[in-house]
């Protein structure tokens, strides 16, 4: 049980401090999450940390490689006038 952050991450480092267990690792192209650290945060949160403040959608991952914030999470509701 682990989360994977794929592609797309901007190193932008708000998940690194936020992850209970320091299982995000600083790397080149993208940063990456250690599979024997993270817990997806069940033991601590009540949602993963790290993909509540990614500010870029699809970029991390569950165990299935279903997106956390899937497209169109991030983006304000349209507004009709």
């Amino acid at each position: 049980m682990a989360l994977e952050i794929f592609a797309g991450c901007v190193n932008c480092w708000a998940c690194v401090t936020l992850c209970p267990h320091q299982a995000i690792i600083e790397a080149q192209p993208h940063f990456l999450i250690d599979p024997l650290r993270c817990t997806e945060c069940v033991d601590a949160h009540a949602t993963p940390q790290c993909a509540a403040i990614c500010p870029v959608e699809g970029v991390i991952v569950n165990e299935l490689g279903d997106p956390l914030n899937p497209p169109g999470s991030l983006s304000p509701p349209a507004r009709f006038g």
